[in-house]
């Protein structure tokens, strides 16, 4: 004597609600079976439940049954409450969201990470114009400022540095790569100029007569000219990731300019420096600090734009999508390892 427990599942709609609504019954049916015959299931009716349906006057909607066993197909659905039925997976991200959110044209990648995590880029580029803004403000002198920045030297490793390590090594995990070079190839920098402005690095004052004293070693020929070659391959990355960036839209090209501008002039200015040109060299460094500031400015109003996306504002602001202009390789020509 073998007890087999068959179970049923009853999905119905009640009329009384808006929303659908499914209630699950399971039923014991105890029977007998010999060791030749099978375990055989069937749908269990369930009077109590139409009676009560009935006795309200409301007019019962198809009922389907299925398996929780065999896994066959229902054979009765509500297409109504199926039609309302949404997942995240049933959402698709257009390839000018996706460069809006994440400042990368949109490439496949395995899983679903992009769902899963939060998005990294606004992090990423609060870290960078909440340190480029201040040091154009310095580099200009509004105020009496100067010092090439000094006073944010803190700024510039837990906040610029930082946070972009952080964002790009989160665009990483996403399989962003352009936002994962750009935000950590960022990250490197600020720590860099941080580090030449810390006293104990002694970056400056290894080039004044002590050989200890910052604000010495600062002006010497030899520290400006160094520093101009620093800055003079810097636009030349910058460059490249500028040609890259037309792949995205009109405010991270922009951007990009913007930052182009900045150390093209403050490479000029330093060389200028280092030659004796003082006046024409101090006016083309700040010339560099209006470009930085410039480029602050563009990287504050796309994180406008992100964060209003983040929340799901009701109105978003345009960062004039430029994807579709060019072709990319892989769709034309496939996959490029397949190539």
């Amino acid at each position: 004597m073998v007890s087999v427990f068959s179970f049923s599942i009853k999905v119905f709609r009640n009329p009384s609600f808006s929303s659908s609504k499914f209630l699950f019954r399971s039923s014991v049916s105890p029977f007998l079976s010999s060791s030749s015959s099978m375990a055989q299931y069937s749908a269990t009716h369930y009077p109590l439940e139409d009676d009560r349906i009935a006795s309200s006057g409301q007019t019962p909607s198809p009922l389907a049954t299925t398996d929780l066993e065999s896994g066959c197909n229902i054979k009765e659905l509500d297409t109504d409450a199926l039609s309302r039925f949404r997942t995240a997976s049933s959402v698709t991200m257009t390839p000018e969201l996706f460069e809006k959110l994440y400042l990368s044209p949109k490439t496949s990648v395995k899983g679903n990470l992009r769902g899963t995590f939060a998005n990294p880029t606004p992090l990423a580029l609060a870290g960078h114009i909440l340190c480029i803004c201040p040091l154009g403000c310095d580099l200009i002198g509004w105020r009496g400022a100067g010092g090439s920045g000094a006073a944010s030297t803190g700024a510039y490793f837990f906040i610029g540095g930082l946070l972009l390590m952080i964002g790009g090594l989160l665009e990483f995990v996403l399989g962003n790569t352009f936002s994962f070079v750009v935000f950590c190839s960022f990250s490197g920098f600020w720590f860099t100029f941080g580090g030449t402005l810390t006293p104990s690095f002694n970056a400056m004052g290894a080039y004044s007569p002590s050989g200890d004293s910052q604000a010495l070693g600062m002006s010497t020929q030899g520290f400006q000219a160094s520093f101009g070659f620093y800055l003079l391959f810097w636009s030349v990355a910058v460059f490249v990731l500028l040609i890259c960036s037309t792949r995205t839209n009109v405010a991270f090209v922009l951007l990009f300019i913007c930052i182009q501008l900045a150390l093209i002039c403050l490479t000029i200015g330093y060389f200028l420096l280092a030659q004796g040109s003082t006046v024409v060299g101090t006016r083309f460094v700040k010339a560099g600090g209006g470009c930085a500031l410039a480029c602050g400015l563009v990287g504050f109003y796309v994180f406008l734009v992100l964060m209003l996306i983040s929340v799901d504002f009701p109105i978003l602001l345009p960062v004039g999508d430029i994807s579709h202009l060019m072709v990319g390789y892989q769709e034309r020509h496939g996959n490029l390892k397949s190539s």
